[in-house]
C-alpha cells in the first residue's frame, strides 16, 4: 500500500506528522484500573520462583527425551535428574499453594456473608438488644424503691 493510497483512505488527505502538529493525535499511554489485585509480595515470589523451576525441570525433560533418542550416554543421568526436577517442581507449584493459604490467614481475606448470615445475625442482635434494654429498665424500676409499680399512687 503506497503513500498516496494511505492518504486517500484515511479520507482527511493529511500526514500523520501532520496531525500531530495540529493536536489531533491520540495519546500514546491510557491509564486503565486494574482488573485484578496485584498478588501480595511472598505469594508473588513464590510464584515467579515455581515458574523458573517449572520452566527448568521442562527444558530439562526435553534433553533428556531427545538424548534418549539420539541413543546418548547422557539420556540415563538426565532421566534420573528430570525425576528429581519434576519432585522439586512439583514442591514449587505447592509452595506457591501454601503460601498463598497462609498469607491469606495471616492477613485475613474480606468475606461478604451470605443473606441468610446476615439476617441471622441481625435478629440475634436484636434479641441481645432488647434483653438488655429489659434488664436496664427493671433495674431502674428497682432503683425507684418501689415494689414493681410503674408510677406512684
Amino acid at each position: 500500500m503506497g503513500t498516496t493510497v494511505r492518504r486517500t483512505a484515511s479520507g482527511s488527505g493529511t500526514a500523520p506528522w501532520e496531525r500531530e502538529e495540529a493536536g489531533q493525535r491520540p495519546p500514546l499511554w491510557v491509564e486503565e484500573p486494574a482488573r485484578k489485585r496485584r498478588l501480595p509480595d511472598p505469594v508473588r515470589t513464590s510464584a515467579v520462583r515455581a515458574v523458573i523451576i517449572v520452566a527448568l525441570t521442562m527444558v530439562q525433560a526435553m534433553v533428556a527425551f531427545l538424548s534418549a533418542l539420539a541413543g546418548s550416554w547422557l539420556s540415563f543421568p538426565m532421566v534420573l535428574s528430570s525425576v528429581a526436577s519434576t519432585v522439586v517442581a512439583t514442591w514449587g507449584v505447592l509452595d506457591v499453594w501454601v503460601t498463598r493459604q497462609v498469607w491469606n490467614q495471616r492477613n485475613g481475606v474480606v468475606s461478604a456473608p451470605s443473606s441468610t448470615a446476615r439476617r441471622l445475625r441481625r435478629e440475634r442482635r436484636r434479641a441481645r438488644r432488647q434483653a438488655r434494654a429489659e434488664g436496664r429498665g427493671k433495674v431502674r424500676i428497682r432503683r425507684r424503691g418501689g415494689a414493681g409499680q410503674l408510677s406512684h399512687p
